[in-house]
């Protein structure tokens, strides 16, 4: 038998959606035609951003070894064709995917729960704890990381390399940069929402002084810290799929499955409680998915900006403003801008060179954000 506060819930969360959608005029009958719009593109994009790079390949060719890599064809007679579309190219484009959904359904997550909409996946100073644990590692590769290894070699003891270290440090930044965020920000036993986005600046705050230490610390480390907090694919391939996935997967149901939660939080907190929602439960399941994806992908791409800003607001104008197909086009939106994005940062120079992925949305996203900005005031 369904209790009080699951009908308050459910009829809450109708009278959100309608609410929310209406202002708009959307209906069922414009939301299918977007969807598959959205899903097409995704789907075409996949493919598609495999025939960029700096080898040279026909169509025919990498269409050839994508088929072979699905089981879909034989493979070709050049080995030298798979490892480069199946291994290198298509783990890219599959990451990009993962990473660029993961940040922007993050961003409609945030942006609902906080009801700001200049909130991104990187309010709760997600971003500068991956950057600090990102740094740790690899200034471990430095004087002090040698003199380390050489004290642990003469124990018989034997550790993985720095370069082994910087994903899982950074995963473990950023959940640690998260748990503090939310335990400065808790108070009479919940989460409000203004506590927690300032608690998310100061833990920023705090941890980008020690990224400028580390670095000021150790300056023949500098530059590999400098280009991993710009964020990039470069050189990432499968093994880092499952680091991806353990994070994803999880953070993805936490948010999915509280979709209704965010409509009934958007009429306000009072108003949520007295329609039978838990506010500081469900404000914290939706802050806790949303920062473990955001991890995951700071953890393997680096730092990646404005995905989660930009895409909620352009799919708002197509989808509407209910948070259910909100959350369903931006994992297609954000996969898809991403992908493209690391396109361009891998075919704009010559000679193999790259360009930091995130230096590529951020020249999308700023004038963006200027806008939003421009716009509230």
């Amino acid at each position: 038998m369904p209790t009080r506060s699951t009908l308050g819930l459910q009829r809450a969360g109708m009278t959100a959606t309608s609410h929310s959608s209406s202002p708009s005029g959307l209906s069922s009958v414009r939301l299918w035609p977007a969807f598959a719009a959205l899903a097409a593109l995704w789907l075409v994009s996949l493919p598609l951003a495999c025939l960029p790079g700096p080898v040279p390949l026909a169509a025919g060719q990498v269409f050839h070894a994508l088929a072979a890599q699905l089981g879909l064809a034989e493979p070709p007679q050049d080995a030298s064709l798979m490892l480069v579309v199946g291994q290198i190219r298509l783990a890219r484009v599959c990451l990009a995917t993962l990473c660029g959904g993961a940040l922007a359904v993050a961003g409609v997550a945030l942006q609902g729960v906080l009801r700001n909409p200049l909130a991104d996946p990187f309010t709760l100073g997600i971003s500068a704890g991956a950057a600090c644990g990102a740094s740790i590692a690899i200034a471990l590769g430095g004087v002090a990381g040698r003199a380390l290894s050489g004290l642990l070699a003469a124990m018989h003891i034997s550790l993985p390399g720095p370069a082994a270290l910087v994903a899982p440090a950074a995963l473990a930044g950023a959940l640690l940069a998260l748990a503090g965020a939310l335990w400065l920000g808790r108070g009479d036993g919940g989460f409000r929402r203004e506590s927690v986005i300032l608690a998310g600046i100061a833990v920023a705050a705090f941890l980008g002084a020690l990224v400028a230490l580390i670095k000021a610390l150790n300056e023949e480390s500098v530059t590999s810290i400098v280009f991993w907090i710009m964020g990039s694919f470069q050189g990432r391939g499968w093994d880092s799929l499952p680091l991806l996935l353990a994070t994803f997967v999880p953070g993805l149901l936490a948010v999915a499955l509280g979709w209704r939660a965010l409509d009934v939080l958007t009429m306000g907190d009072e108003q949520a409680a007295q329609l039978g929602l838990n506010v500081g439960r469900a404000r914290l399941w939706l802050l806790a998915g949303a920062s473990c994806m955001t991890a995951g992908c700071v953890a393997v791409a680096g730092v990646i900006g404005f995905v989660g800003l930009v895409v909620p607001h352009v799919l708002r104008l197509v989808l509407g403003c209910g948070h259910g197909p909100l959350l369903a086009g931006a994992f297609f939106g954000g996969g898809v801008l991403l992908v493209w994005a690391d396109v361009l940062a891998r075919s704009v120079l010559d000679g193999g060179q790259e360009l930091p992925v995130g230096v590529v949305t951020a020249l999308l996203g700023g004038p963006f954000f200027a806008l939003l900005v421009r716009r509230r005031t």
